[in-house]
């Protein structure tokens, strides 16, 4: 026995049709609404079951699962679209801190790392950016492994 079960308007599977008809758009929103059209129950046909569904589209029963729960307890927007992702850190630099001067003192990891090594050395290291941009103000704190990446995403290397 179904414990979320889909009933959907005939305005709203009108609304799934267009969308999973037309083609356009993320793939995941099409897939969720061909599930919602399957598993709606005032379809004539009625619902298919969960292991069908799942065969047909060729995804898992528990996607489905989700899918219908999504639309019963948040209504179908919630469901088509996907779940925000509520464990994530923010980043630890932004556009601004990457490439950007902060303020007149401050400055960015990748002008940081374009520019003049410290005194005595003969280029930047990932230690020493991430010190740098601490002793700056643009973070808290950094690691060097955070430096590494954002340099490596920006095509940048330390001297």
């Amino acid at each position: 026995m179904k414990r979320y079960r889909v009933k959907l308007s005939v305005e709203e599977r009108q609304e799934l049709k267009i969308l999973v008809s037309r083609g356009r758009g993320e793939a995941y929103r099409q897939t969720h609404g061909r599930i919602l059209l399957l598993s709606d129950e005032g379809h004539g046909d009625g619902a298919m079951k969960d292991e069908d569904i799942a065969r047909v589209l060729q995804i898992g029963r528990a996607t489905v699962e989700r899918v219908r729960r999504r639309c019963v307890e948040e209504g179908i927007e919630a469901a088509l679209g996907r779940k925000q992702q509520l464990n994530r850190r923010p980043k630890r630099l932004d556009g601004q801190g990457e490439a950007h001067p902060v303020s007149s003192t401050g400055q960015a990891l990748i002008a940081l790392a374009c520019g003049e090594p410290p005194e005595g050395r003969s280029g930047w290291t990932l230690k020493l950016l991430a010190d740098r941009l601490v002793e700056c103000g643009i973070v808290a704190s950094i690691s060097h492994e955070t430096v590494r990446q954002t340099l490596k995403k920006t095509n940048s290397s330390p001297g």
